[in-house]
Order: structure tokens, then sequence, then C-alpha cells
């Protein structure tokens, strides 16, 4: 993602050696489980996979989010 250009503006999470390389990207990152910006859903680490997939879940009944990028 940090290759792709897509980060600019995002609030979004990872492991926290990722955490420079974002900021550098433009993305906001944040310290928590999941982090959902506009249906871009991210996580921190494989212990939050069940967090990650209930909350991927929910934002697939949602929809596409009136702001979301492509």
């Amino acid at each position: 993602m940090i290759d792709a250009g897509v980060l600019n503006g995002r609030k979004l999470t990872s492991y926290p050696s990722l955490q420079k390389d974002i900021e550098n990207a433009g993305g906001n990152w944040v310290n928590e489980e999941v982090v959902v910006d506009e249906g871009f859903t991210t996580s921190r680490t494989p212990d939050d996979l069940d967090a990650f997939n209930a909350k991927l879940v929910e934002e697939v009944k949602e929809g596409k989010h009136e702001e979301q990028h492509a």
C-alpha cells in the first residue's frame, strides 16, 4: 500500500514497525486493533484477526461508503 501511494490522508493501523513508513507515505498511523477509514479496513497483527474479520463482515454488509475511494 505504501508503494501504491494509496495511504495519503488515510487513518490506518499495522505492525508498529511500519508506523514511520506509513506516516512518511502520508498515512495517519494509530495503534488500534482494527481501523476503518471509509471502508478501508486494517489491523495490526494476526492476534487481531478475529476483530478484523468481524469488522470486515460489518463493512461488507454496510456497502460502499459515501466518500469511499476505489
